[in-house]
């Protein structure tokens, strides 16, 4: 194929704001109302298929019930215990089973919602990580327009708020930690370490820290991890700190035998499991994205420092690195998706810098029905949002910046010694004596 015909196809210059606002007002007026009409539709907290409204949110609840009811700080990790009030909670009806595979640190999130009823706990639940997701991509969009309605029309937005998840305040507290990193490096390293409530999303965090020198911001996030596992010790005992470690091959198992539902993995490792690969080859395919994501971010987190562009970068592969990753972590891809786009339309956007925003934006609209198809493409999708994002933070990182003003002074210096040569030749000239003089 020709450049000619790439050419429309990695600028898309038919994708301006307005067709963007346009587009987003009509996936608002669209996907909302059907969303609503669902839960209206809804008869004791159960949808039209039968699974609880805000399906794993039940995990959250009846974690947080057992404990206040009095079954013990570890009795969420209790499978018999907890399948017994999933059931009972929606009168004996079949809602399958969904474990509590968090550390105990995430009983303090839980507990306020669990001491309400069911569906008002879902309610704040979302309300709240909802509006702190919003507060903090807010920033990342300052100077856009109705940036609360394009965070919101987001179809990630639907897809954790229908799996009643964590992916909001997740994405809250990366999107915090990863903006702040420059200007308030301790309190970015407080909001980096309070992910240990899911503890495979912070895998490359000291990756990127080290290799940028973020000493500080390292001291700030192994502070708050030491003081949030030492509050939950206290509060709770080690009991539930030692059930929780004996789950853990039983959350593995979940994915490596395909437990889950089809569809709801969307790492490279559950692509190639999808076409038929077994767990080695699997996890070899996920190792080669892993160990590229994770040296790309080192070279970038020498070369840029601490900056939002690294912050962006560090969320941005981690989606590509994690092999549990589910639907609703794409959540987290509206960071990086949020500083490309606000750097595309401070200076210009590159070749293919539009095609990715744009994939990388219905991703969770799609992915799901993709993979029933057999069509897994999350993992390229993101992959190349990681590829744009690592592409414009080098290009704008500070190391860049000052070979571009250096290479400025010497063209700019090479031009005066130019101009003083050509000065100098005609100085010589019009000194010199007419030719008539000679006679």
């Amino acid at each position: 194929m020709r450049s000619g015909n790439i050419a429309p196809l990695s600028q898309m210059a038919w994708l301006d704001g307005a067709r963007a606002r346009a587009w987003m007002l009509v996936l608002a007026a669209t996907t909302w109302p059907l969303a609503g009409l669902w839960i209206l539709l809804s008869r004791h907290g159960l949808d039209l298929n039968g699974r609880p409204i805000g399906t794993d949110f039940i995990e959250f609840w009846c974690a947080a019930r057992l404990v206040l009811n009095g079954a013990g700080t570890a009795a969420p990790y209790d499978h018999r215990l907890l399948a017994a009030l999933q059931t009972a909670t929606f009168s004996g009806a079949d809602v399958g089973y969904t474990p509590f595979p968090y550390p105990p640190i995430f009983l303090f999130v839980c507990l306020p919602f669990g001491a309400l009823p069911y569906t008002a706990g879902l309610a704040a639940w979302l309300a709240a990580t909802g509006a702190a997701y919003v507060a903090a991509l807010r920033h990342w969009l300052d100077s856009l327009p109705n940036r609360s309605l394009v965070l919101l029309v987001y179809p990630g937005v639907l897809v954790n708020a229908a799996c009643g998840q964590n992916g909001f305040l997740t994405t809250a507290l990366f999107g915090a930690g990863a903006l702040l990193l420059a200007k308030r490096p301790l309190l970015a390293g407080a909001c980096l370490g309070a992910l240990v409530v899911k503890p495979h999303l912070g895998v490359l965090i000291p990756v990127a820290l080290v290799a940028a020198r973020g000493w500080r911001t390292i001291a700030g996030a192994a502070a708050t991890v030491l003081a949030l596992v030492t509050v939950s010790a206290l509060a709770f005992g080690l009991e539930p700190w030692r059930q929780f470690l004996d789950s853990m091959p039983f959350v593995s198992a979940m994915v490596t035998r395909g437990a889950l539902e089809p569809g709801k993995v969307q790492s490279a490792f559950a692509a190639a499991k999808v076409l038929g690969a077994d767990n080695a080859a699997a996890f070899g395919l996920q190792a080669v994205f892993s160990v590229c994501a994770g040296v790309s971010l080192f070279l970038l987190g020498r070369r840029t420092g601490l900056s939002p562009a690294l912050g962006a970068a560090l969320v941005s592969a981690t989606l590509v690195t994690s092999p549990y990753l589910l639907s609703y972590d794409l959540m987290l891809a509206a960071i990086p998706m949020a500083w490309l786009f606000a750097e595309g339309r401070r200076t210009g956007f590159l070749p293919w810098e539009k095609a990715a925003l744009l994939a990388g934006f219905v991703l969770p609209m799609v992915c799901l029905a993709l993979v029933s198809a057999r069509i897994p493409i999350a993992p390229l999708v993101l992959a190349g949002l990681y590829a744009a994002v690592f592409r414009r933070a080098w290009r704008t990182s500070p190391a860049d910046r000052r070979e571009t003003a250096r290479g400025t002074r010497v063209g700019r210096g090479s031009l005066d010694q130019a101009v003083g040569r050509q000065s100098r030749s005609r100085l010589s000239v019009n000194n010199s004596p007419p030719l008539t003089a000679s006679r």
